[in-house]
């Protein structure tokens, strides 16, 4: 027996130049299943609008969205999975079919790239593994499909009514055509011709031993109906002929559960069918179930393993898939805050064991997806303080989020992430398809807020953290928010000091926090003025404070003097800003050589390291040397030099008063009656007059004339005079000491070499105050300064 019909499809000429070519391997995958092939390619190859075409021998066949249904395709763009898929029945049409055990498929794959149009053959043999049952049903997401065995016996369950209209129907029925009746819940449908019933979108096929029924979902002569409350969509049909007093009858039946699936509050994606779908597919014994997704069954055990559950109630078959499990799809959506839904190809197997050996396999492919719902992402604190940097990672990122910005307290930096500064992101793959991101910043980066928290007495760091994540591919963005904050333990800051040749060398490598105190030379805090007041070399920039302090700068103290040399300290005093409270100090001493030098100290005394080789004739022995008392003699001496260390009120000392300062005198003798022997005509008779001097401010002398001691607030200046003139010039009244100070010494004829400029030395000392004196003091005349020898301490 045959049946032989035309499908009418249109045989479609292609009106434009197209090549043929061969599609990389790499884009495409074509596998054979039990009762379906599929081929799949990738969309990055095929565009977002390929289309197929069916080959066969009388030609090619585009492949509509209705020819699908009425031909068994099912295409489906699926961009979350990157590709197209097409699925092709084993009985669909233009495919070879030899004894029901080997199918050959021929496609045309065509996609337009730049204008161009290409077509792609795509061909594939295929046998399937597992035997036909007597009836097959398949329910494709856009079909339903019923083949029986051509050999099987009458059905006993078919209702005597519909057997007995389809019975008179071809009785009365005046052609030998094959016929169909469909059977709607309610009415019979008058019978039609199979070429009526193939414009109508249904197929019928005959192939070597099975009888093929194929109907689109809600034709008019299928019916919908519940059974136990789920959804059902049925087709039921009877072919029939009459060959003269003969009558052949098939019955055909599909029906589908149309249970759209739904999601309960345990995570929980669930889908429905009936035990018993149609009367006429019926099973005398349990039936068995079989779950997978995307198109591929799996055992029981592998089933329990990835959490599938099959229950049975109330002539029910419940399946239940937890939202997250393998082989979902799965999509990050933005609606105000981040979101997710979960789409599953499910697919179920049912067999139905019927006493009339007429068993029936029913495969059931369905699409179920979640609601929206909500996805958080989670950040974690993972700093630790004594590393001084900042660690925090953002984890469960899904696979189709990506980081693509932070702000920082509210400084932005954009993807991709350069690390140039100390700022650094990290993505982290994990095994779930998951990733995550570590964010590092020191804490001490300008970007963190930093400030001083007396109750907890540290640092304290905070950090807060925008983070811009964007859903791809429509880089849709949402926001995650972070706060973190560390504590450090602070220390003042910690200076290193050298020795050099001309004085000390201080070095501060700066630190974030080191703001939190003050640097001060004694009480004055240490400014860029206050250095060049003192002359002090200071540089100043992001990494370092280097400050060199010359020798005989302010701020000096001096001890151990001799004519070898003397040391000298200068000490660097860190400040609590509030309370100027000294926290720590940094105190460097240096030893010294020179070979002259003068101290004038706050206490009223004068120390000189004088060089006598020009003022002592050859052969003369420093240590005979005095001042202009001639009981004040050295205290050291070698070959050429002399230490003299003596009151500023003893041994001669003159002092002379000017509006500002006030200047002490000596003088350094080898032998008056020598000096008063010298031939002023003989220039080689010229022997070197040593004077000393001593100018204080008198603005820090207010007690000069009312105390039992010499103090000063200030060390003064010294000077020393190698001169074989007299001193009548020296001490002009109208002589400034700041001119003095930095006018060069004094010379004869002979060559002299520079003299060191020396600030006094300050001892350890305190001394009793009373009142001042000094502005009582006469005046003499309009202007000029009032001189005198007399000494004011041995008057009191």
């Amino acid at each position: 027996m045959a049946i032989d019909f035309c499908l009418g499809l249109t045989l479609l000429l292609s009106m434009w130049a197209t090549a043929k070519c061969d599609i990389p391997n790499e884009a495409i995958n074509m596998e054979c299943h039990d009762r379906f092939f599929v081929i799949a390619v990738d969309l990055a190859f095929t565009g977002n609008k390929p289309h197929f075409e069916a080959v066969d021998e009388s030609g090619v066949y585009a492949i509509t969205k209705r020819s699908a249904a009425q031909c068994g395709y099912s295409i489906g763009v699926l961009p979350l999975l990157g590709h197209v898929e097409l699925r092709a029945s084993y009985f669909s049409c233009h495919t070879e079919n030899k004894d029901d055990e080997v199918f050959t498929f021929n496609f045309n794959l065509v996609v337009a790239n730049e204008g161009k149009i290409a077509s792609y053959a795509l061909n594939k043999t295929c046998s399937p593994s597992l035997p036909w049952s007597p009836r097959e049903v398949t329910c494709e997401v856009n079909y339903m499909e019923v083949s029986v065995n051509s050999e099987v016996t009458c059905p006993s369950e078919i209702k005597k009514e519909d057997w007995n209209a389809a019975l008179k129907s071809a009785y009365t029925s005046a052609t030998s055509d094959w016929q169909v009746m469909f059977h709607g819940s309610e009415e019979q449908v008058m019978p039609m011709n199979l070429s009526e019933a193939h414009k109508r979108g249904y197929s019928f096929d005959l192939t070597d031993s099975r009888l093929v029924l194929r109907a689109p979902y809600g034709q008019p002569e299928s019916f919908s109906t519940e059974v136990n409350g789920v959804p059902v969509e049925a087709v039921h049909a009877t072919l029939f002929s009459r060959q003269r007093w003969v009558v052949l009858m098939v019955d055909l039946v599909a029906a589908c559960s149309m249970h759209e699936g739904s999601y309960n509050d345990s995570g929980y994606m669930m889908w429905d069918t009936p035990e018993v779908l149609h009367p006429l597919m019926t099973s005398q014994h349990e039936a068995q179930v079989k779950i997978g997704v995307n198109g591929e069954l799996v055992e029981e055990p592998v089933a329990e393993e990835r959490g599938y559950i099959v229950e049975k109630q109330n002539a029910i078959i419940q399946i239940r898939i937890p939202y997250n499990a393998e082989g979902a799809i799965r999509k990050s959506l933005v609606s105000g805050d981040l979101f997710e839904f979960y789409i599953f190809d499910l697919y179920l197997e049912q067999m139905l064991f019927g006493d009339d050996q007429m068993d029936t396999r029913l495969r059931a492919r369905r699409t179920v997806a979640t609601p929206l719902l909500p996805r958080s992402l989670f950040s974690e604190n993972r700093t630790v303080p004594e590393e001084r940097v900042f660690t925090v990672y953002l984890g469960d990122v899904p696979e189709d989020v990506e980081l693509a910005a932070v702000q920082l307290n509210g400084q932005k930096c954009k993807a991709p992430f350069t690390n140039e500064s100390s700022l650094t992101i990290t993505k982290v793959i994990q095994p779930n398809n998951n990733h995550g991101y570590t964010l590092k910043v020191s804490m001490f980066d300008p970007v963190i807020r930093q400030k001083f928290s007396k109750e907890d007495a540290a640092m304290q760091h905070t950090l807060e953290i925008n983070y811009t994540l964007t859903v791809l591919p429509e880089n849709e963005p949402f926001y995650h928010l972070a706060s973190v904050m560390a504590f450090t333990d602070v220390s003042p800051p910690v200076f290193d000091a050298v020795c050099t040749e001309s004085g000390i060398s201080f070095k501060l490598d700066h630190r974030p926090f080191d703001y939190l105190w003050e640097i001060t030379i004694d009480s004055d805090l240490l400014t860029p003025e206050l250095a060049e007041q003192h002359g002090y070399i200071m540089s100043n920039d992001s990494n370092s404070l280097l400050l060199e302090v010359p020798l005989l700068s302010q701020g000096y103290q001096y001890e151990g003097f001799n004519l070898k040399g003397f040391i000298g300290t200068f000490k660097i005093l860190i400040r609590n800003p509030e309370t100027s409270e000294v926290q720590s100090s940094v105190i460097k001493t240096c030893s010294f050589t020179t070979t002259e030098l003068i101290m004038c100290s706050t206490d009223g005394r004068m120390t000189v390291v004088a060089d006598l080789a020009l003022a002592i004739p050859n052969g003369g022995n420093p240590a005979r040397t005095n001042l202009r008392d001639k009981y004040c003699g050295p205290k050291e001496t070698d070959g050429s030099r002399a230490l003299f260390s003596f009151a500023l009120n003893s041994c001669g000392s003159t002092v002379k008063l000017g509006k500002e300062y006030v200047t002490y005198e000596n003088e350094i003798f080898y032998s008056k009656k020598l000096r008063a022997l010298k031939n002023p005509a003989d220039p080689s008779s010229d022997i070197d007059r040593v004077t000393m001097q001593c100018t204080y401010p008198l603005s820090g002398l207010f007690r000069l004339f009312s105390v039992y001691k010499f103090e000063s607030d200030k060390a003064g200046f010294g000077r020393i005079v190698h001169s074989a003139h007299s001193t009548e010039g020296l001490l002009s009244p109208t002589m400034e000491p700041t001119t003095v100070f930095q006018t060069p010494v004094y010379t004869t004829r002979r060559s002299r070499r520079p003299v060191s400029m020396r600030p006094g030395y300050q001892p350890p000392a305190k001394y009793i105050k009373v009142s001042s004196f000094l502005k009582n003091l006469p005046k003499k005349g309009a202007k000029g300064q009032l001189q005198t020898k007399l000494n004011p301490f041995n008057s009191l």
